[in-house]
Order: C-alpha cells, then structure tokens, then sequence
C-alpha cells in the first residue's frame, strides 16, 4: 500500500532546512508532547495501580474477603455455624471474632478505637499482624489479661512493652449509684505494624475468651470472619453460603468490597479522572501535529504540483502526508512507552537517586505507611495508552493530509 518512494519524499520533508525551520521546531514539539504525555500516563497509572493493589492487599491481610453478622449484634451458637461455613470447599479458613468499640486510657491520654478479640491460632493467620510484630511477642495473646495494639496507638499513647492499658467498654454495669461503664486493666505484650494508618491508630487485638466476658458475648460471637482460598471465588462461596444463613432469623453476610466500597470507589474515580487528565497532554501534542502538518502542506504546495504533474497520485501524496504526520506520533509513542516503563519499572531507584541528589524525602513512610513507592505495570493499560496515542496520531494527520491530495497543480503553478 505505502511505497518505498512516498517514504522516501515524506522523510526527506521531514528533515529540517532554514527556511523551513519553524516547520520542523513544530514538528519537534509534537514529537515531544506525544512523548511526554504517553510516559507520563504509563508512570502515574502503573503508581496508582500500585496503590490501589498495595492497599486492597493490606485491607485484605486484615480484614476478611467475607464476614458474618448478626442483626442482634450476637451469633449464638457460633461453633455450629463456623463448622458448616469450613465444610465449603472454597474457603481457606474462618474464625470466630468479638468486636467492640471502647475507649483506650493511659493516665495521661485516652483514645477511642476498636478491640478484636480473637485466639492465639487465628491471629496467626493474619499474616499482615503476625508478620509484622514490631515488639513483643504474639504467642503472649493466650494470656487473658493481654493484648497487641497497633503502632500508632503504642505511639499516641506512649506504650511499651509491659505497660498497663485500660480498657472502657460502651457496655455498663447497673450500680446502686447509677450506670458504671464497665473498666477492665490489660498489659500490652506486643505492637504491629500493618503499615495502614487506619488500622494501627486504633486497633487493639485482645484474648478471645476475655473479650467475651468484658463485653457480655457469653457463648457468642460479634462476627464470623471467612477467608476465600482464592480471592475471586467469593460470589461462589456467597452462592454456598446463602442456604446456610436461611437457617438463621438474623444472620447476613458482607464481602469485602461492599464493606470498603467508598473506599474503592474514590481510588476507581481518581484512576479515570487522572487517566483523562493526561490524556490531555497527548491531545494537544495531537493537535500540534495537525498545525506543523497544514504548514507543510502549505510549504510544499509547489512540490506537491510538480509531484501530481509528474504523475503522481491524489492517494500517493495523501499516502505521503500520512506518513508525516504518522511518523511524528508513532516515534514519540514507542519513545515514550520505552521511557515510562523503565521509569515505572525502576521508580524506587530513581527516588532513592533524586533523595540522596536533594537530601530531601520525596515519599515519606512516616506519611504513606508504605516502605516503598509503589508500581505495578498492568499490559492492559499499556496497550491502551499506546494504542490511543498512535490513534490520536494518526487522526490527527487526515485532514492534513487530505488538503494536500486536493491540492490543484494549475492553480499552484499557473503563475510559476
């Protein structure tokens, strides 16, 4: 279809001469902007997908992929309904869990939060807490008096290993002076580190069998926590589940993306408004190439007459134009693809390189709670980045290209 004679002339017109020179310098600009834009989309999309996989990871290392409630805040009857919830085949395991909001106090701070109580054999297989035991030790839980908060809560309220912390339940306990919020002292024997902030500012785990009786779950459960074997057979074990829980009056189920939909949401949000955002920077370059195109067009009226007089085609010198045009786009994208996915792929080596450069923290864990900045290329988006470039490129070339195939070698020449 393209002939080695329409690439030749379309190259030869793309090379910068003097007088031609606000033409290329153009030309330059689009090339740049193509180039820009394709690796700035790949970098910020494959650091977003980053986060959003880095995040969904730590939410699930904590929480469950399903959880069972109970309408009356009380399962009775748990273990029951915790044997039938194993005996399907798609779950990997399930526990059993108190859950209450109280009040943290030390003597010279308070703090609300949550407080899970839950055994020694289950925490363990929370690998995001029992991996991430910053001091202490996890075994120490079997004690009833003892408890692991999360860092932040250490941090506010300046625990060490050993300290005492008061536990205050919203439950109370009916005196002859009136309602006594019901007050247990524990000692914490350990600190974890989820690396979520939401989690490690107010989360305490507690022994099982001492919640139970600090916030009157006698012979029940708040929850019961099912963890999926592979993460996208929920809707299968929802499926398997829903016979079980008809047996109950008052039981329901929440997977994990209804429990953080807002959460999820805003990151699907922030995705696309960015994604169109820098798109953007690919539609001006886009549109560049279509003015450094007319400009060509109208420099090269005089070759074009000759070339249409010689024989040439009206589909060859719009054949030629095309490739111009195409070119400019196509080079910039490949160039900027290269660009963005080395950048994504080492972008933890250039920080360190741009922070030891500046003796500045460009990503501060401090901040983040992430250790490390971080990114995942997905193909998916790749594809469609650059396939949308080289799309916008090569429309960006039609109109261009078409004003020159209709371009009128008498009129052009008649007073040569």
């Amino acid at each position: 279809m393209f002939s080695a004679l329409e690439f030749l002339i379309a190259f030869r017109y793309l090379k910068s001469k003097r007088k031609e020179g606000f033409i290329s310098i153009t030309a330059i600009f689009s090339f740049v902007g193509i180039m820009i834009g394709v690796a700035t989309l790949i970098i910020v999309m494959s650091v977003m997908n980053g986060f959003r996989h880095e995040l969904i990871g730590r939410i699930l290392g904590i929480n469950s992929h399903l959880t069972i409630y109970s309408h009356s805040h009380q399962i009775a009857d748990y273990e029951k309904l915790l044997a039938e919830v194993q005996k399907i085949p798609s779950v990997k395991f399930a526990n059993p869990l108190v859950e209450s909001q109280a009040m943290f106090s030390v003597p010279s701070k308070n703090l609300g939060g949550l407080v899970k109580g839950i055994k020694l054999e289950d925490l363990k297989n929370k690998k995001l807490v029992s991996e991430n035991i910053t001091a202490g030790d996890l075994e120490k839980i079997a004690d009833k008096n003892s408890v692991i908060v999360g860092s932040a809560v250490a941090q506010n309220l300046n625990l060490r290993i050993g300290d005492p912390i008061k536990i205050i339940s919203a439950e109370t306990n009916e005196t002859i002076i009136g309602a006594i919020p019901r007050i247990k002292t524990y000692t914490v024997v350990g600190v974890f580190d989820s690396g979520l902030y939401e989690y490690d500012s107010t989360t305490i785990f507690a022994n099982f069998e001492m919640t139970q009786i600090h916030f009157r779950f006698p012979n029940a459960v708040s929850a019961i926590e099912i963890f999926a074997s592979d993460a996208t057979k929920i809707d299968e074990i929802k499926r398997a589940l829903y016979p079980i829980l008809a047996k109950y009056d008052d039981l329901y189920a929440t997977d994990w993306q209804q429990a953080n939909s807002g959460f999820i949401d805003a990151l699907k949000v922030e995705s696309t408004v960015m994604f169109l955002i820098l798109t953007l920077i690919i539609l001006v370059a886009a549109f560049n190439i279509i003015s450094s195109m007319i400009m060509l067009v109208n420099d090269k009226n005089k070759n074009i007459a000759l070339l249409r007089t010689l024989g040439m085609s009206k589909g060859a010198v719009m054949r030629i134009f095309l490739i111009c045009g195409s070119s400019i786009g196509f080079v910039g994208t490949i160039l900027g693809f290269l660009i963005g996915v080395l950048f994504s792929a080492n972008i933890n080596s250039i920080k360190r390189f741009l922070e030891s450069m500046t003796d500045t923290t460009l990503f501060n864990p401090a901040i983040y709670f992430l250790s490390t900045l971080p990114s995942k290329i997905f193909i998916s988006d790749v594809v469609l980045i650059t396939g949308m470039s080289l799309l916008l490129s090569f429309l960006a070339t039609l109109y261009p290209a078409y004003r020159a195939s209709k371009a009128n070698p008498a009129e052009i020449l008649r007073y040569e």
